[in-house]
């Protein structure tokens, strides 16, 4: 077998250290520390002889270090020596390679004071203030009346009794959730927030006390740890603070979202009287009966008032009255339509009588005729009738046909012929008007205009022309 290797990491399943040689090497590693002075709780002390063995337990957390001490060194401390002591020792770490334990070689032991206890609470208190961790905006409101109640508290203690049979007395349906822990000693710290967790994560505790009846500073002191601090602060159902009284104040008081003087405070806190609460409601309902009785009159003599009135002693007087002036007005309006009705008729009888006196038919009434062409023209000049053509002549009561016997030249008129305005029986003539515009009509005795495009009155011949009727 060959040699071992120098250093741990050299080492390997081939050539592995014995068990000898790594309690030697740990305990040659340890023999190099320095001493040191540490700071713990005494939770076991056993003096044998000349030599105490105890175990130094962290205040904050589940660790401890055996540690044997001359008896020289603990009989010159100023207090006895006790479980549950703070104190501050120096010390030499050492190995025992036997047992492979590592345990401190105490030199001196001194007890921690209580001054310097509370200054180190206060530099604690400072520095959790400083990360608002006691501020007023993130305390949680206490519940009106929890559903349960967990309850955080010693072993069979009076600050138990005291939460719960007054909390009973003030509201008798109350129900808890009670958590016994140890309030004081080495494992308070530990327990309490292990059952500050287990109740924060009930789904039926609406609010938690954390309760003990008093005691020394150095028995409160687990209430103002740090870890118990934060556990506080963290939880989210709200924490009721009931620790010693008046004039303890731990730093729980402060991060608590309500701080109880006593545990029996705590017990009045937590649910409501109740019968503070039934007489409220029964005060309540009778000043709610008084003011609906109040306003239930008030309305009374409002309607009776309203009653009174004559409009509603006689509902049907105002329909009269707006019947009077419905009436009247339908009156006025059929007067107002009959009056317009009426001289609409004038106008439209008017406008007839315009419009038959402008009418042809008016002007052929008045003895005129109108002369066609057989398409339909009006004759309106003479030199558009050719010999023999046959007009239509449209007179006022009926219509004939002629047919001219000159092509309108104008000839002398014949010594044998009739006097003007005298034509042989059974003959006509035709006569062109002389007015200006005028169309050629024809005429039995005496010549009358046309109708359309001539003048009215007596139209004067020029020429005459004998003509044989179609």
């Amino acid at each position: 077998m060959g040699p071992l290797p120098e250093r741990a990491a050299e080492t390997t399943a081939e050539q592995p250290w014995p068990v000898r040689v790594l309690s030697l090497k740990i305990a040659d590693y340890v023999d190099k520390m320095s001493q040191l002075w540490v700071e713990g709780q005494v939770i076991q002390f056993s003096p044998r002889g000349g030599t105490a063995f105890l175990t130094l337990r962290d205040p904050d957390v589940d660790m401890s270090l055996s540690v044997s001490v001359s008896m020289n060194a603990v009989n010159a401390m100023p207090i006895p020596l006790t479980q549950g002591a703070r104190v501050v020792l120096q010390a030499k770490p050492t190995f025992w390679t036997k047992r492979g334990t590592l345990q401190l070689e105490a030199r001196q032991i001194r007890p921690v004071g209580i001054g310097d206890l509370l200054a180190r609470v206060e530099i604690l208190k400072r520095t959790l203030a400083a990360e608002g961790v006691f501020d007023a905006d993130r305390k949680k409101p206490i519940p009106f009346l929890p559903q349960r109640v967990g309850l955080i508290t010693g072993r069979s203690s009076a600050a138990e009794k005291d939460v719960v049979e007054n909390a009973r007395r003030r509201w008798p349906a109350v129900r808890f959730e009670i958590r016994e822990v140890a309030v004081q000693g080495s494992t308070a710290v530990t327990e309490v927030c292990a059952a500050l967790v287990d109740l924060d994560a009930h789904p039926e505790v609406d609010v938690i006390v954390i309760a003990r009846g008093g005691g020394a500073l150095e028995e409160l002191l687990p209430f103002s740890n740090e870890a118990m601090i934060r556990a506080v602060a963290a939880a989210r159902t709200p924490v009721i603070s009931a620790i010693g009284h008046d004039v303890d104040q731990p730093l729980l008081d402060l991060v608590a979202d309500w701080r109880a003087s006593t545990p029996t405070d705590a017990g009045k806190k937590v649910v409501p009287d109740a019968a503070r609460e039934t007489a409220l409601v029964t005060a309540g309902r009778d000043r709610l009966r008084l003011a609906l009785g109040r306003r239930v009159e008030v309305e009374r003599r409002g309607l009776r008032s309203l009653l009174s009135r004559p409009v509603l002693a006689d509902p049907v007087a105002q329909v009269r009255v707006r019947r009077t002036e419905i009436e009247a007005l339908r009156g006025r309006a059929a007067v107002r339509m009959e009056g317009r009705l009426t001289r609409a008729g004038d106008q439209v009888e008017h406008l007839l009588r315009q419009v038959a006196a402008l009418s042809p038919q008016s002007t052929l009434d008045r003895g005129y005729a109108v002369v066609q062409h057989r398409d339909g023209r009006i004759v309106m000049d003479q030199d558009d009738v050719g010999i023999g053509e046959l007009l239509r002549v449209r007179v006022a009561r009926g219509d004939f046909g002629v047919r001219p016997v000159t092509d309108g030249v104008d000839t002398p008129p014949e010594r044998d012929a009739p006097a003007r305005g005298r034509f042989p029986a059974g003959s006509r003539t035709i006569s062109k008007g002389t007015s200006k515009g005028t169309s050629k009509g024809t005429s039995t005795g005496t010549s009358t205009g046309t109708s359309t495009g001539t003048s009215t009155g007596t139209a004067t011949p020029t020429k005459r022309a004998r003509r044989t009727a179609s």
